[in-house]
Order: C-alpha cells, then structure tokens, then sequence
C-alpha cells in the first residue's frame, strides 16, 4: 500500500497520476491511499481507483488511520501562507509522521525537501524543510529526500505582470544562475521510488534541470518562447515580504520567506555550483515555457 499526501497540490497530483495504472509483480494494480481535506477535489478517476481518507495530514488520527497497513509513504508539507511561524508548520506535520512510523512501521518514506544541506543558514522555509528531513532520518526509515531548487511552477505566479507588463519579477541576483526545476521530474522521480521496493538507507535526491540560466537568461527565454519582450525586473526580500503581507501572509510568513530568498543570495545554495542531474530531471526551461508558461499566458489573455 502506498500513500499519497497532497493528491490535488502541483506535485501530489502528478505522483497519483503516473501511480494510477502501476501494477506489482503479479500483475495486479498497487493498492493507493490519499489523504485529502476535501476528497471531493479528487477526478472521478482518482476516486473510482484510489481510496480516500479525509482531513489533513497533520492530524495525527488522520495519519494514523491513512498508513495503517501502508508500507510506502510519499509526503511534502503544504506551504500555508497563513501559519503563524514556519518553524511550528514544519513540525506540526513532521512530529505525527515520525510517530506513526515509530508506531506502525512504514518501511520507506519519500519526500520533498530542497537543496542546500550542509550550506543553507537562517534560511526560512529552506532550514525548515531541511530540519524535517533530520527529524524523519532520526526515525530510521528508508528515506529518500527529493531536492529541487527553484521550481518552474513559481512562475506561473506571474503570468498577469509577464503578459501585461512584460515582467519577470525576482528577488534573486538577476546575473547570478538559478537552478531549476519542473513538477514533473519531482513527481516523476517520486514515482519510480515509490515502485521501487529495492532501496534502502536514507539519501538525499538532487533534481536540477539541464538548464544553466540567470533570471535574465529566464527572461531571454520567455520573450523567445512568447514572440515579445520580457524583462527580468529584481525586487528586494522586503519588497516581496510586504506584497505577500498585502495578500494575506502572515508576517511569520513573509518574513521565512525573505529569510529564504536572502540566504540564496548570500550563500548561492541553489546556483551554478550546483551540478545539474538531466537524468534526474530532463525538462528545460524552455521546454516548460512552451508547454505550460505560454498556453496559460494565452487563455489569461482570453
């Protein structure tokens, strides 16, 4: 039995899908569990294969009743604009998921973490995604932490300033790489752990695209892939704090967030000294601007 956090959130999605028609030795299909706050979300297909269990996987009832019998878990902690520290959101879901494991004994767990062991500091949502990844090893699962950096997910956040001004807004060094990274190859990696009953021990899974861009290279790509110019347009972390306040953050947030964003700049945990894996993870920038980045700047435009 394999269970799956998050199964209607940018990732959790794709890791159901490409697990959906799995099957196992005998030829029959993996038995699935989701936990969903609102299983209703889930497509008639997801609901017709999978079964269900409602709520949210920080309640440790909730968890406990999703991995009973389970031996496979793939979990990520939903960012939630709205927490009162980072800190405390981290381990509201972290602390359940390491007792259940000490309970009931799921044998691998594989989850979403970042890149930057070992050099990240005082980094906001980036420390505490690495301290859940200490505190799940500390169990001694079979663990594997998937590590992208920059997600090209985030974009789409500006699909409204890239098609109505132009802009490409960053917070990170313009001329300095940005590793990246699409959904896809996260939840692609996930699914062949998640079917791959073979590994052990705990590792880290780096997954940085072929692409070596800057934020202005980011923008080089977009004004090709769109046939207009784009220009990558740099907001300080205070900037990015007080918009994402304006947009209903809390300040404990926003300010994680800037913590995040001045640390990749001061420590470059997510640049060029970082190698690429195209195994790993083969999708490009540009790639992904032609396939995901342009189809939603045209139908915003309709």
């Amino acid at each position: 039995m394999i269970v799956v956090t998050t199964p209607t959130g940018q990732i959790g999605r794709e890791v159901v899908t490409r697990l959906l028609d799995a099957r196992d030795a005998s030829g029959a299909l993996v038995p699935l569990r989701v936990i969903a706050r609102d299983p209703a979300a889930l497509s008639a297909r997801v609901r017709d294969r999978v079964e269900a269990v409602q709520g949210s996987h920080a309640d440790p009832a909730v968890l406990k009743e999703a991995c009973q019998g389970a031996d496979r878990v793939f979990w990520l902690v939903p960012p939630t604009p709205g927490a009162d520290s980072v800190e405390g959101h981290f381990r509201a879901f972290t602390e359940p998921l390491c007792e259940v494991i000490a309970a009931q004994g799921p044998e691998r767990v594989v989850s979403v973490s970042t890149l930057g062991r070992g050099v990240a500091r005082n980094a906001g949502l980036v420390s505490a995604s690495l301290a859940m990844d200490e505190a799940i090893a500390a169990t001694g699962v079979h663990y594997r932490a998937l590590c992208p950096p920059s997600l090209m997910e985030n974009e789409l956040r500006q699909v409204a300033s890239i098609r109505e001004a132009g802009v490409l807004s960053t917070t990170l060094v313009p001329d300095r790489v940005l590793r990246l990274c699409a959904t896809r190859d996260v939840a692609a990696a996930a699914a062949r752990l998640l079917l791959d009953d073979s590994w052990t021990g705990q590792e880290d899974v780096p997954l940085v695209s072929p692409d070596d861009l800057t934020p202005e290279g980011m923008a080089d790509v977009l004004s090709d892939v769109l046939g207009r110019p784009v220009r990558a347009e740099f907001a300080s972390s205070a900037e990015q704090k007080a918009r994402m306040i304006r947009f209903g953050a809390t300040e404990a947030w926003a300010q994680g967030y800037a913590d995040m964003v001045d640390a990749q700049n001061d420590q470059g945990f997510y640049g060029a000294s970082q190698p690429t894996t195209p195994d790993l993870a083969p999708t490009t920038f540009r790639q992904w601007c032609e396939e995901v980045l342009k189809p939603a700047v045209l139908q915003s435009r309709n």
